[in-house]
């Protein structure tokens, strides 16, 4: 079964600037994040990961009423919460998508410490139920 990992960060952008961390801890925050998607290569469970741009990069796009894209940007400044990054992983279960979500949060930050950020664990279905694809 595929599940999607959502790394949400809690406060503003700022809070979560790597660029302005020790360059060690930016070494060692990135190198985790290298070492563990190749684990997870390794055990054939990663499909795809990538980290996102700030909120302040952001753009909302709706279908305007001639179908052209109607674009606001951002950054938002109401948003609490924003998606910093995602894995997309194949595993078993809920369970072992739940302890590859508890490593991601422990990635370390500033001094080493684990960031903890929130990782939000949804499953991927393969299409609606009951229905045939």
């Amino acid at each position: 079964m595929k599940y999607m990992l959502l790394m949400t960060h809690q406060g503003s952008q700022a809070d979560y600037q790597l660029t302005s961390w020790p360059a060690e801890d930016i070494k060692a925050h990135i190198d985790f994040m290298i070492n563990f998607s190749q684990e997870l290569t390794d055990s054939g469970e990663l499909v795809t990961a990538e980290g996102l741009s700030g909120p302040d990069e952001a753009k909302l796009v709706r279908a305007s009423g001639d179908g052209s894209p109607a674009v606001t940007d951002g950054p938002f400044p109401e948003t609490k919460e924003w998606l910093a990054g995602f894995w997309i992983v194949d595993c078993d279960s809920a369970e072992r998508a739940c302890q590859i979500a508890a490593r991601a949060s422990a990635a370390p930050g500033v001094g080493g410490a684990p960031l903890n950020l929130a990782i939000e664990v949804r499953s991927v279905p393969a299409g609606p139920p009951d229905v045939e694809m």
